[in-house]
């Protein structure tokens, strides 16, 4: 078999057309429609059933696929396990993170692992918790930072820091000037979140229940700074981490007031995650070990408990 058409078979089973795998592929559409078709007389089996315009795998081609996604995964690897041994200071690290680590505890971590290793390059996806897991069980990254332990039965997860969350309110808001409050004296007001599928929404929604009500969810977002914008324009309150800088606002408009908790702990874990029973390449494996060291240090002081 071809190495070239199983690729071109993954990606169509993995949801491109023909015409779009095709032209990624530099070939004509009738050329790719004859390399699967020999694929399927080798395997024995048709591997795509017609839904319409687009292909559906047949039972066959489920199966096929998921062994094929193992195999190209560890000759993926293979090569890039060749390449850095060849050549040790080079390699490619491939990293997906959640986006609010994006601007304090990534790029720390990226800087201070290249002092030692300078040609090394990352590969960096930033995503919610949901996106960052399903590219580490594709194999897409080697690593996550995310929030909470996924507690899937094919990653493993150390704890690296604990990250408290604030109470985002308003500066004109009737509990501004206050240092410490109870998340429950604001139950009936309207909250600011971010979508499902991101640990923080999980985890607002755990911490308002342990305080005795569920949140009125007005606005979703998928960026913490969007969110902390919406609580400074008055829009409602939020359950956030603390800024690392006073973001820019209008001039009619006042900075967000971060406020400490008193009666839940309102908090989340920071880890780092990957694959239990799949060897890191050597590169990755070098920075997982570095960020295991390094990632408590980076704790701010703001997030010091």
């Amino acid at each position: 078999m071809d190495l070239q058409v199983l690729r071109w078979f993954q990606a169509v089973a993995d949801g491109a057309t023909v015409t779009e795998t095709a032209e990624h592929a530099h070939i004509t559409q009738p050329a790719l429609s004859r390399a699967l078709g020999r694929l399927e007389r080798e395997v024995g089996t048709p591997l795509f059933t017609r839904a319409g315009r687009a292909l559906r795998l047949t039972p066959a081609g489920r199966v096929f696929k998921d062994s094929l996604d193992q195999t190209l995964d560890r000759y993926d690897l293979g090569l890039r396990a060749v390449a850095e041994l060849v050549d040790p200071d080079r390699g490619v690290v491939p990293v997906a993170f959640l986006h609010t680590f994006g601007t304090w505890l990534l790029p720390p971590l990226i800087s201070s692992f290249r002092r030692t290793n300078p040609l090394v390059r990352f590969e960096l996806r930033q995503h919610g918790e949901a996106a960052i897991l399903e590219n580490l069980l594709d194999g897409v990254v080697d690593l996550i930072l995310t929030s909470e332990d996924p507690e899937h039965p094919q990653v493993s997860w150390r704890r690296l820091l604990v990250e408290p969350l604030r109470l985002a309110v308003p500066a004109a808001h009737r509990l501004a000037r206050r240092k410490r409050v109870r998340l429950a004296d604001v139950a009936e007001e309207p909250f600011i979140v971010l979508r499902h599928g991101y640990g923080l929404r999980a985890r607002t929604e755990d911490l308002c229940r342990q305080a005795g009500f569920t949140p009125l969810v007005t606005f979703e977002g998928e960026e913490v700074e969007t969110l902390r914008g919406l609580v400074a324009a008055g829009l409602g309150v939020a359950l956030l981490p603390p800024p690392h800088a006073v973001p820019a606002m209008a001039d009619d408009m006042a900075p967000a007031r971060h406020l400490e908790i008193s009666d839940v702990d309102a908090a989340r874990e920071i880890g780092l995650a990957w694959l239990a029973d799949r060897a890191l390449p050597s590169t990755s494996h070098s920075f997982h070990e570095h960020v295991l060291r390094a990632g408590p240090g980076l704790v701010p002081d703001a997030y010091r408990r």
